[in-house]
């Protein structure tokens, strides 16, 4: 009497592969000839794309993909115009008119640095020593422990730590490079214990809302911010320090691996061609923003972010505009920081 057996079940990256491939268009005959070359298992391979294929929720997935892939594929196009048109360099203006500015790159969603718009800030001159004379004795919010948690800048609740500005400062003058504790706007500290700094900020005419009140993001070289994005723009102000920044265009989202809603999972520093071989393909501007320069970062673009020195920024987010800035479309889940 002969035993029948069941054949061997397909290993799980396998069946993903067969699910994804088959998701995204390959007919059942090319990827069935990949999957057996790859794996030697006929049968395998054959009962599982019997269950596959006659699935509920494969012909959902089937639908989805095909629609991504048409939004991919308009994204590709719009990518291939931009890049016509200067969309592969990160272009640095001087005496850049406010109409210029929202025409070219606010309402064009393009980034610029910006030169020689911070000459009357009073705020050029800070030192630790002059920010520890101004308010050294003000209790203010620092995240720590960043480094032994990665998702840090998702979890922000979890390092919330409350310091005199005082010991702040002067950990920030021990010269140490660190990761590990950062001031970043997701505090009072601005518009409370350390409003009085603000005397030392200018608006930028016709560009900031003039009652615009910005944030203050002061930190030890070595702090890194993940590549991430933001709902609306934001426009950057270094004070003192430099600050190393990548950017991705928001339509290149697809090859950026997003997680979290406003994170990617691609370490822009060190990006794995393995693991995320995608990001290969993007566009990625890059600066290092020095003292007295403002970078604008177009709402939706994809951007990291790490301090070189003792850095202290100022960003805004209020603009010139009807209802000040313009949201994305979905907004993400949790904010950032730069």
């Amino acid at each position: 009497m002969t035993t029948l057996h069941a054949p061997t079940r397909l290993a799980g990256t396998w069946r993903e592969w067969l699910a994804e491939n088959l998701a995204m268009g390959a007919s059942v005959e090319e990827a069935r000839a990949a999957a057996v070359a790859g794996c030697g298992d006929a049968d395998a391979v054959d009962a599982e794309l019997a269950e596959l294929t006659d699935h509920p929720y494969f012909a959902v997935c089937r639908r989805l993909a095909l629609r991504y892939d048409w939004m991919e594929s308009v994204l590709d196009t719009y990518r291939s115009l931009r890049n016509s048109d200067g969309g592969r360099t990160l272009e640095h203006r001087a005496d850049l008119t406010p109409e210029e500015f929202f025409s070219r790159y606010y309402f064009g969603n393009r980034p610029v640095v910006l030169d020689g718009m911070m000459t009357d800030w009073p705020a050029l001159d800070w030192t630790l020593e002059s920010l520890a004379t101004a308010c050294g004795d003000a209790q203010v919010e620092v995240m720590t422990g960043r480094d032994a948690n990665p998702d840090h800048a998702w979890q922000y609740d979890r390092h919330r730590t409350t310091m005199s500005f005082r010991d702040y400062l002067a950990a920030l003058g021990s010269g140490v490079r660190t990761n590990d504790y950062y001031m970043v706007p997701r505090n009072e500290n601005w518009s409370g214990p350390l409003r009085p700094l603000a005397a030392d900020v200018r608006h930028p005419a016709g560009i900031v809302d003039p009652t615009a009140v910005g944030h203050l993001l002061l930190g030890p070289a070595g702090t890194v911010t993940p590549l991430h994005v933001d709902n609306s723009s934001v426009l950057l102000c270094q004070v003192f320090g430099r600050k190393h920044v990548r950017l991705v265009p928001s339509y290149e989202r697809h090859l950026v691996y997003p997680r979290g809603g406003t994170f990617s999972a691609v370490d822009a520093a060190n990006p794995d061609p393995v693991r995320h071989p995608r990001f290969a393909e993007a566009t990625v501007l890059e600066t290092v923003l020095e003292p007295g320069q403002m970078l604008l970062v177009p709402v939706g673009w994809w951007h990291w972010v790490e301090a070189l020195d003792v850095s202290a920024t100022v960003t805004f987010h209020h603009f010139c505009t009807p209802g000040q800035n313009h949201k994305m479309a979905t907004p993400p889940a949790a904010g950032q920081d730069d």
